[in-house]
């Protein structure tokens, strides 16, 4: 008789990735089981408790590849087309973060130590696109202009677009339906018309003479 493929730990935390995701801490361990096509006594075998693994199932994505992406195109190819591929990365990744983020804050002091801060994310998104911009810059890729200003607009808009979605439907609209589950490699037409518009704006200002 065959065996039953084993479930792994990130199947289990994508079940209740999902689950705390909509219905919150109270979420039951029950219903991630059953997600996860697992017993409720075997994820207590691999998390000691409901708040270790909602904790894990929070944790926050990594931000490396869009940055990864920048070394790649300073200096590369059609300028705008990178900046629209980078907003779509960047806003893919904030998809995904915010979310988990105010899930997180709902748990107020119970968060782990050291403590989960995405607030100095977005500071560290602003330095390293400043960055890349400045170098664009100095290549004669972009008209001289304020760089850090550039990215600050840029990653705050791409941060309340992502916002919006969590907001209920009756306000949000179409947002909400067009940020859940981005795909930058594939967005939806809504997503990528957003980003054409946000960055055709940002160049009017930034285009080189």
């Amino acid at each position: 008789m065959a065996r039953k493929p084993k479930i792994t730990n990130q199947q289990i935390l994508e079940a209740a990735r999902e689950v705390f995701l909509q219905q919150g801490f109270g979420g039951s361990t029950v219903e991630i089981a059953q997600l996860a096509g697992i017993s409720e006594a075997s994820i207590f075998k691999r998390f000691s408790t409901k708040e270790e693994l909602f904790f894990a199932a929070m944790g926050l994505p990594e931000r490396s590849l869009w940055m990864k992406e920048l070394e790649n195109l300073c200096g590369k190819g059609n300028l705008k087309e990178n900046l629209i591929l980078v907003c779509l990365q960047i806003l893919e990744f904030y998809s995904e973060a915010l979310p988990r983020f105010m899930m997180l804050r709902s748990r107020g002091s119970a968060l782990p130590e050291p403590g989960i801060r995405l607030e100095q994310g977005p500071v560290q998104d602003v330095t390293v696109l400043t960055s890349f911009l400045e170098r664009e810059i100095s290549l004669n890729r972009l008209r001289s202009a304020n760089a850090k200003i550039v990215a600050q607009i840029l990653v705050g808009t791409l941060m309340n677009y992502v916002l919006l979605e969590q907001l209920p439907c009756s306000q949000a609209g179409l947002v909400t339906e067009a940020v859940r589950g981005i795909d930058s490699e594939n967005p939806s037409t809504a997503v990528f018309s957003f980003i054409q518009s946000l960055v055709e704006t940002i160049w009017l200002g930034v285009a080189p003479i």
